[in-house]
């Protein structure tokens, strides 16, 4: 899927990330990770109290576990356009020679910051609700479709999935 030069992918790797893709990977991560979590706040939730994720100390589950959904709509097909349409280059990225740990120039992070808030604002047709919406405020329909299902008024949960 990368038809960039300079990039490849071989495996998920993080903490720290190795390769350029990895690093655009945990930071994407990052910021869905603290929208979900502020969608989850909203909604009333205690983002700490997952159901797919280990309970442990300091790690909000439940954000987590909303998250995944959003993972491959929002910030794989963010990272993967950003490299296919030569936003970010190789050279966008340093490596710490001891760690090996792969970052972003401030730059690049700009450039992906700004990316990334344009992927939030783009709109798509939710399937549950039958009309227009961002995925900033999908992150929000979800976490209440799945306090509709934890509190017994719906039968399931329905996963954002797009075709």
């Amino acid at each position: 899927m990368i038809r960039a030069e300079g990039f490849e992918f071989k495996a998920r790797n993080r903490r720290p990330p190795t390769d350029p893709v990895n690093a655009l990977l945990s930071f994407g991560y990052a910021l869905l990770r603290h929208d979900v979590q502020g969608a989850v706040n909203i909604v009333g939730f205690d983002p700490y109290l997952g159901y797919l994720h280990l309970q442990r100390y300091g790690r909000p589950g439940l954000a987590l576990d909303l998250m995944e959904e959003f993972r491959p709509l929002v910030v794989d097909a963010m990272v993967l356009s950003a490299i296919n349409k030569r936003s970010l280059t190789p050279a966008d990225f340093t490596t710490e020679p001891v760690s090996r740990a792969v970052s972003l120039t401030q730059e690049a992070l700009k450039i992906l910051l700004r990316l990334y808030e344009q992927k939030k604002q783009s709109k798509f047709k939710h399937p549950v609700m039958g009309r227009q919406c961002t995925y900033q405020e999908a992150f929000e329909i979800q976490a209440r479709l799945l306090a509709k299902y934890l509190m017994g008024e719906t039968d399931k949960y329905p996963p954002l999935v797009l075709k």
